[in-house]
């Protein structure tokens, strides 16, 4: 439910009805608007006396919040989520693009693409350190020396980072390198995974399940948020449908779906939904052009090569010529990159 309180209600009144909450067993969400303060409050309803809440000074009313997903629904917030990565905002005006290979691979290769998704545009860098993969005699990622690879492109370039965890006994490590975690489609229902994530203070990136409704996605997102992590960022990458042209089915209609049932903000991985380098232009561009809040593009300087996702990479230079024609498309829609 939500605690509407008024428009003159004083800081104490506010505190004072969070805290009878809290006593009450809810988790409490207060979210301060520029004309009035809401309270979001999880928990156990059966305990509740709605009159002892709504007699209390400050308070103008008691809002039910009907979708299974609390705190990530439009009910409890109107406005947009802005997700502030030191800096990077994702969710505001402007588009965030996302760049760099698959996996990390070796310092000198992962350093010479951060130079150039830089130099093009992007303001984080993606790389993975953990790729368990489906045949378990693939490349596997270099675990922590990955991760210390990317802290050092970090340092080189300035961009903000962002890597997978799949795994609850690698959050703290990964947490302690990363600007954003990222959960893959694989592990979208790992709820203690999640919860993991969850009561980390950093950025989750949470990836679309192979098969999950929107409703399944979001209610994934409210782990995260239940937790105590209010910084979500979901990622639309293509569902599993009976289509093999591509390898997984880009959902164009998710991204205003979520934006009108979610305050979250969404990324799109045209990457991972084409399977092949050839679509990502088109699908960027129309992840752009639907309202996305940025994209997480793989860029490989030598995709021939490269241990994992190869043909589903830009090379650097395909990159930067996409990067100017998103600029065009975002500005058509009101947006900057």
């Amino acid at each position: 439910m939500i605690v509407v309180m008024s428009r003159n209600a004083t800081q104490e009144q506010i505190k004072n009805v969070e805290n009878k909450l809290l006593s009450l067993g809810f988790n409490t969400h207060p979210i301060y608007g520029e004309v009035k303060t809401v309270i979001g409050a999880i928990g156990d309803k059966r305990f509740l006396n709605t009159h002892e809440i709504t007699s209390m000074p400050g308070v103008e009313c008691l809002v039910p919040i009907m979708k299974p997903y609390k705190l990530a629904s439009r009910e409890l917030q109107q406005s947009n989520s802005i997700i502030d990565v030191d800096g990077v905002k994702i969710g505001d005006s402007n588009i965030v693009i996302m760049a760099g290979p698959c996996a990390i691979e070796s310092a000198e290769t992962f350093l010479e693409t951060a130079i150039k998704v830089k130099e093009a545009g992007a303001k984080i860098l993606r790389g993975g350190a953990f790729k368990p993969r489906t045949s378990p005699y693939s490349f596997q990622g270099l675990e922590e020396d990955g991760l210390k690879i990317l802290a050092e492109a970090r340092e080189a370039t300035g961009l903000k980072i962002v890597t997978e965890v799949v795994d609850t006994r690698d959050v703290e490590l990964v947490n302690a390198y990363a600007d954003i975690l990222q959960i893959g489609a694989r592990n979208m229902q790992n709820f203690r995974l999640l919860r993991e994530a969850g009561m980390t203070s950093k950025p989750v990136l949470l990836k679309r399940g192979l098969s999950a409704t929107i409703e399944e996605w979001l209610m994934a997102a409210e782990y995260i948020l239940a937790a105590g992590n209010p910084n979500v960022i979901l990622c639309e990458r293509g569902i599993r449908t009976y289509e093999t042209a591509t390898r997984n089915t880009i959902d164009m209609s998710a991204i205003p779906v979520i934006k009108e049932l979610s305050h979250l903000p969404i990324v799109v991985d045209p990457s991972h939904a084409a399977g092949m380098w050839k679509y990502v232009g088109a699908l960027s561009k129309g992840a752009v052009a639907t309202g996305a809040d940025g994209l997480i593009i793989e860029v490989h300087s030598n995709p021939a090569s490269a241990l994992s996702d190869g043909p589903q990479s830009l090379r650097p230079e395909k990159f930067a010529q996409l990067m100017k024609e998103l600029q065009a498309v975002a500005a058509a829609v009101g947006r900057s990159i």
